[in-house]
């Protein structure tokens, strides 16, 4: 007897289960970030960026323009403005002993951000994102220094497209 109740205890215990679970995921919406529905690829378009103040602000900030108007440029009078601050970062990570000197790097790149409204000033978004990028020290200093300017760029077109997509993500809600 009290097989049978446990037993009809348990196929209610998941019964119940399966229908929370179905109710749960039935109140979850996916959409993609860019779906004409949301309007954010227009609103994307209507985004103006600070002007920068040094290579890799201006690398950041080409990425980010390129990104938001799906390379048709800047906006003449924009709706949202990003106040953008980067700066980079190189450190050695491979030291080889008997010369003293290095064989390897990363170049990090972060950047500060902030997403206001041009029309009263309201601060949308503000946050931090950061990438690095890993470079190879060549012997010949030249050689050295287009490395470390290449990782850079790479460093600055990636933190751009996390920068980009926490500036659509804000802008879809």
């Amino acid at each position: 007897m009290s097989f049978d109740i446990a037993f009809k205890l348990v196929r209610a215990t998941g019964l119940a289960a399966i229908l929370t679970s179905t109710a749960f995921l039935a109140s979850c919406q996916v959409h993609p970030l860019y779906s004409e529905s949301s309007g954010v690829a227009e609103k994307l378009t209507s985004v103006g960026f600070s002007e920068p103040a040094s290579r890799i602000e201006q690398e950041v900030r080409n990425r980010l323009i390129f990104l938001a108007s799906r390379g048709a440029g800047e906006p003449a009078n924009p709706e949202y403005k990003v106040e953008l601050s980067a700066r980079s970062n190189v450190i050695d990570t491979l030291l080889v002993e008997s010369s003293d000197q290095s064989r390897a790097g990363r170049a990090t790149v972060s950047v500060d951000y902030t997403l206001k409204s041009t029309k009263d000033g309201h601060v949308i978004k503000a946050g931090n994102r950061y990438a690095t990028a890993l470079v190879d020290f060549p012997g010949q200093e030249f050689a050295k220094q287009r490395a470390i300017r290449d990782a850079e760029n790479r460093a600055a077109r990636q933190v751009a497209e996390f920068v980009g997509a926490d500036i659509a993500a804000a802008l879809g809600r």
